[in-house]
């Protein structure tokens, strides 16, 4: 039983009752994946017409097991009495393993039937993250205080899309999800798909934000290709490829931070403003130190300038210029002894900020909500409520008093 093109002259009206029957499917458009045909007494008379339209496969089915099948535009004639002609361009090897293996549970005992699949790119289908996503963003790099290098900064984002897929393997479709249903649309797809193109996603997120690719979180919708080429390397899609559908194209529309995230970054950045005016407070003394220590004969001199100057703007590197300029100092010959130096006070310890904790992550010193060097959210002390008849304290939510019973917040 096979499938015979027909000829061009048979297509035409002078010949066209010669065909007994004619089976085609209409455009099936962006919705429909998958059609059942036949005639009106559940089978296929010999010297049927099928027609076949651009972007669709034609499967024949007869009492569970795949006769012939074709992926090739064109008008075909059914004859049980030819071998299967497998007009199949890229789904050849599909088609034949179709042949020789597919069995078909639950199937009509006898039933002739074409199953007309779309394998068109099905596009405009969206995708979200629910929730937000950790993310770690090398465009905000932090100091790690354990090891001295580099660290991302940890934010969350939410992203939104879109992709498209192609059904692949009509075999694999059909047995694994489309079943021998009369008709099967996108929209009994899609929902599944897309929480599987989610996890996909997340997956892909953590491939970026590691140290090989440094993607800032920003730049995301900008590294489509990069994407789609982690996607395929790393099987991320293994779930949605098992069920005869690949993705075709998926492109990240908008990234989002949340609150929380956008607060760290502004906190970072305003940061980074006062690290670089310090900087360049820093390279200017460095060269001022550099100048003096090689003029021998003015060298004492300029330090002493640049001391002034520390007393004068009130610089927090002052004491760093006054230890250079004592080392220079002693290096250089000194005829006259030196005077004997009267004994310093003992410095007073300043004030503890109660501003200020401990990163339980990194060790870092902090006085902000959020830590400089990890980003982790500083922990807010629990509250608690005071019973009004003994002043005992207990965990806020507390309805009475666990030492003498007193109803609390009242």
């Amino acid at each position: 039983m096979g499938l015979i093109k027909a000829a061009a002259s048979a297509i035409s009206s002078t010949f066209g009752d010669q065909f007994l029957t004619a089976i085609k499917c209409d455009d099936m458009g962006n919705d429909i994946l998958m059609v059942k045909q036949t005639d009106k007494n559940g089978a296929l008379a010999k010297g049927s017409r099928i027609i076949v339209a651009p972007g669709q496969v034609a499967v024949i089915y007869d009492s569970g097991r795949i006769l012939d099948a074709t992926a090739e535009p064109g008008t075909y004639t059914f004859d049980q009495s030819t071998t299967p002609s497998f007009f199949a361009g890229q789904f050849g090897a599909v088609f034949k393993e179709m042949w020789e293996r597919f069995k078909f549970g639950g199937a009509v005992a006898k039933e002739q039937a074409i199953f007309f699949f779309n394998v068109k790119e099905i596009v405009g289908n969206k995708f979200g993250t629910p929730n937000p996503v950790p993310y770690r963003d090398w465009g905000h790099q932090l100091l790690n205080a354990r090891t001295g290098g580099m660290s991302p900064m940890m934010v969350e984002i939410k992203c939104y899309g879109t992709y498209t897929f192609r059904i692949n393997n009509p075999a694999t479709f059909m047995m694994n999800i489309a079943g021998n249903a009369e008709i099967y649309k996108k929209d009994q797809l899609v929902e599944q798909m897309r929480s599987e193109v989610v996890a996909a996603f997340q997956n892909i997120l953590n491939s970026l934000s590691e140290p090989e690719h440094k993607i800032e979180a920003l730049s995301l919708p900008n590294k489509t290709d990069e994407i789609k080429t982690i996607m395929s390397q790393e099987n991320f899609d293994g779930a949605i490829q098992n069920r005869g559908v690949g993705l075709v194209s998926f492109a990240v529309e908008s990234v989002t931070l949340t609150d929380e995230s956008k607060e760290q970054i502004r906190k970072y950045e305003l940061a980074g403003d006062q690290y670089q005016q310090q900087g360049t407070l820093v390279d200017a003394y460095a060269n001022a130190v550099q100048n003096a220590a090689a003029n021998e004969s003015g060298a004492m001199n300029g330090f002493v300038g640049m001391g002034m100057m520390n007393m004068t703007s009130g610089n927090v590197f002052g004491a760093a210029t006054a230890n250079v300029a004592n080392n220079v100092n002693y290096a250089q010959p000194n005829p006259q002894a030196q005077a004997p130096q009267q004994p310093q006070a003992a410095p007073v310890a300043p004030a503890p900020n109660p501003d200020e904790w401990v990163c339980p992550d990194c060790n870092t010193k902090n006085s902000g909500k959020f830590c400089l060097s990890c980003g982790r959210p500083k922990e807010q002390p629990a509250k608690t409520v005071k019973c009004p008849n003994c002043a005992k304290e207990w965990p806020e939510g507390t309805k009475f008093c666990g030492e003498c019973g007193t109803k609390l917040g009242e």
